[in-house]
């Protein structure tokens, strides 16, 4: 069996357009004021033409609109990229198929017609529950207009996810544990959390550097936030399964599980990355940051890639470890050693175990709630 099996097979499409440029987003998403949805259409169905050809007949376990705001799309290209999904690869009968929205793009008509096109699963960006917040955050949407969107997702889709970001500006730990306890109110089964982290090449990373970004919480309050989190959600019934990801019991994405148990994903659209695995070589995948390039290289070249890129075994197995330990159910280390060819040093784990920063079980090695919060710690005891 192929490595990549034990972690499955999914789609990622990324819609690159947006309806605005939030001040935190380091995603590749782009302002337009047109965009040729029938040119883009048949540009993805080109590409899942293209890898489906490469691949052969591998179980399809996902399909993941991601952005961007995928909920900009037209819902007849959705139904066509998922139609030619099917057509092209064997579906698992339990096929989960997300699409992202935004709560300023949700209509209940939108809405139906993604489900009546496949669409299963929505997660929402809704950000905050706080209207001034929303408007530091850059949000295009209030506090009412997101809990209308959200109940709209609830009468449409059987699974609904949606995000928040704490640590956010002026943002106390009081402030943030009522704030997660009403989000925990609306029967929701899935919630990512984050922790905002300025990143560079942003509005915030340039009014940051500028000395303008006041009241962001001290990395001690941040923590704080961090383990309150874990404790509210697993009290509601929506313990940690990753890092920043909290569901109910079998409402996990199975997709964002593809990407941390390292399996293979195909990604198409600008900025998309993948992990193919083609006659016993793994690949990463690329493709160009910009939507134009990327439109004019399927169309003229057919086919939407950067260079493609081997990854050695040894990069392998620290891309396992990193996506593994994220993880509540932690790290196969016998997978591990057949993939690096050497096993992780006994002695480390003996001494992480002794720190209560992991738990050594068989052939499984987790993360322990004190470990994850200091995760990038932990990886380097293990792996330097």
């Amino acid at each position: 069996m192929d490595d990549w099996q034990n972690g499955g097979f999914g789609l990622y499409v990324h819609w690159p357009f947006c309806q605005a440029k939030c001040p935190y987003c380091d995603f590749n998403s782009h302002v337009s004021a047109q965009v040729d949805q029938a040119a883009w259409a048949r540009a993805y169905l080109s590409e899942i033409d293209r890898l489906a050809a490469e691949t052969g007949p591998r179980v399809l376990n996902t399909i993941f609109f991601g952005g961007g705001t995928p909920s900009l799309m037209n819902p007849d290209m959705v139904a066509a990229i998922i139609d030619r999904a099917r057509s092209r690869w064997p579906a698992a009968n339990d096929l989960e198929i997300t699409l992202e929205a935004n709560p300023t793009s949700v209509e209940a008509a939108r809405f139906r017609a993604y489900a009546d096109g496949g669409v299963n699963r929505v997660s929402m960006g809704i950000q905050a529950l706080n209207d001034a917040d929303l408007k530091r955050l850059g949000r295009m949407h209030s506090v009412a207009e997101a809990r209308a969107a959200f109940d709209i997702a609830r009468k449409t889709f059987d699974r609904v996810s949606f995000d928040l970001i704490y640590a956010r500006q002026y943002q106390t730990l009081r402030d943030w544990q009522a704030e997660l306890t009403e989000a925990l109110s609306m029967a929701v089964d899935h919630l990512s959390l984050y922790q905002l982290t300025i990143e560079p090449g942003t509005a915030f990373g340039a009014r940051a550097a500028k000395g303008g970004l006041h009241g962001l919480p001290d990395d001690d309050i941040s923590a704080d936030m961090y383990l309150a989190t874990q404790d509210i959600c697993a009290r509601h019934g929506l313990p940690a399964y990753e890092v920043s990801n909290h569901a109910r019991q079998g409402a996990q994405s199975r997709h964002n599980l593809i990407y941390w148990r390292y399996g293979d994903y195909a990604g198409i659209g600008p900025g998309a990355h993948g992990r193919l695995t083609l006659n016993g070589t793994r690949w990463a995948t690329q493709t160009p940051l910009m939507p134009n390039t990327w439109l004019e290289q399927v169309e003229t070249e057919g086919h939407g890639e950067t260079q493609r890129e081997a990854i050695p075994p040894e990069e392998q197995a620290l891309e396992h470890i990193m996506m593994g330990l994220r993880l509540a159910e932690g790290l196969d280390i016998d997978r591990f050693t057949q993939l690096n060819g050497v096993a992780l040093p006994q002695n480390r784990i003996n001494a992480l175990v002794d720190q209560g920063l992991i738990e050594a079980n068989g052939n499984r090695v987790t993360a322990t709630a004190t470990g994850r919060a200091v995760l990038n710690g932990v990886l380097r005891e293990l792996l330097t």
